[in-house]
């Protein structure tokens, strides 16, 4: 019975000092198991009975006291707990369409790729197709450009076309005929360009100088003007050597046409490409070299320079011996049979 008190004592001083449950429990365990007396025990169950039955009257009378906030904790807990459930699901979902959308965008990410790599492929399709057609073109252009003498915008043609339909365009078996045809011009295009370079430099410069002679004479006869013809005035003749040493075709703010050079010699389409002769040589010079026939044009000039250079004699002599003529029968016809 000592026991017991003493188990009773600890246990409502345990109740007192401490407000823990498990302390309560672990007090009660230890009274139990301290205490040999079965009639101890049932006393100590009394208590607990008692005192269990204290705590729920003492209970009911704060829920009779508090009802009305104990009712708008319990609805404002369970609204708390519906919406963190409402909010657990809906971010789950978020999360389950975040992975689809993920998925899908890969998906249109890889599908966008592969469009954009046909519509580079495609573009260039089209770009072959254009470049394709715009060659079909070349023979007739060429055969106009080449009737009006403009042979740099030719060489330009020729050359371009030449090299796409050796290059890209190789293996389009549908342009060989063309392939061919364009081939074979080019490979005879620096002929043409070296037989107009040889007929400025020695007919058309000396048709010039006759030209003015016989001006010359005609108007010394309509004046009468017995005295002899003079000499051929050949120091103001532009001469290609004249093109790059002299300063008779510069304009204002160049010193001389040495400082220009024969890549900004330009043709222009509108005007007549044999007015200025020296400029035209230029012109098929700067063609010749597009064409890397630079070497059998100096070749050729030089194959050809004695029998030009005879031919210029001849038809020197011709022009003095017809003028003469032409100038005994005048005065003959004056009676000064001189």
């Amino acid at each position: 019975k000592m026991a017991a008190g003493e188990a009773a004592g600890r246990y409502r001083s345990t109740m007192s000092k401490s407000k823990d449950p498990s302390g309560l429990l672990i007090s009660v365990i230890r009274t139990l198991s301290t205490s040999d007396d079965v009639e101890d025990r049932e006393t100590e169950k009394g208590r607990l009975e008692e005192a269990y039955e204290k705590c729920d009257r003492d209970l009911d009378e704060l829920i009779v006291q508090h009802y009305t906030e104990l009712t708008t904790a319990i609805r404002t807990y369970q609204s708390i707990t519906e919406r963190i459930t409402n909010s657990r699901n809906k971010i789950k979902q978020v999360k389950e369409n975040l992975l689809s959308c993920k998925m899908l965008l890969h998906c249109k990410r890889d599908e966008l790729r592969k469009l954009w790599i046909e519509g580079i492929e495609h573009k260039h399709v089209l770009n072959l197709l254009d470049e394709i057609e715009n060659i079909k073109q070349v023979p007739q252009k060429l055969e106009q450009c080449m009737a009006s003498k403009h042979y740099l915008n030719a060489t330009d043609m020729l050359v371009s076309a030449v090299d796409s339909l050796e290059g890209p365009l190789l293996q389009v078996e549908g342009l060989s005929d063309l392939r061919l045809e364009l081939h074979s011009k080019k490979m005879n295009m620096h002929l043409v360009l070296i037989d107009e370079l040889h007929r400025h430099l020695y007919i058309k410069s000396t048709n010039r100088v006759g030209q003015r002679n016989k001006e010359k004479g005609r108007i010394s006869s309509l004046v009468k003007d017995a005295s002899p013809v003079p000499l051929m005035d050949v120091t103001n003749l532009s001469t290609p050597r004249k093109f790059l040493e002299t300063s008779q075709f510069s304009t204002p703010g160049s010193s001389s046409m040495r400082e220009t050079s024969l890549l900004e010699i330009k043709e222009d389409t509108e005007l007549d490409p044999e007015e200025n002769s020296t400029v035209f040589m230029g012109i098929l010079i700067k063609g010749l070299a597009k064409l890397k026939k630079v070497p059998e044009t100096v070749k050729a000039i030089q194959d050809r320079l004695e029998q030009e250079l005879k031919q210029i004699v001849k038809r020197s002599t011709t022009q003095v011996v017809d003028n003469g003529y032409q100038r005994g029968e005048n005065l003959s016809q004056e009676n000064q049979p001189r």
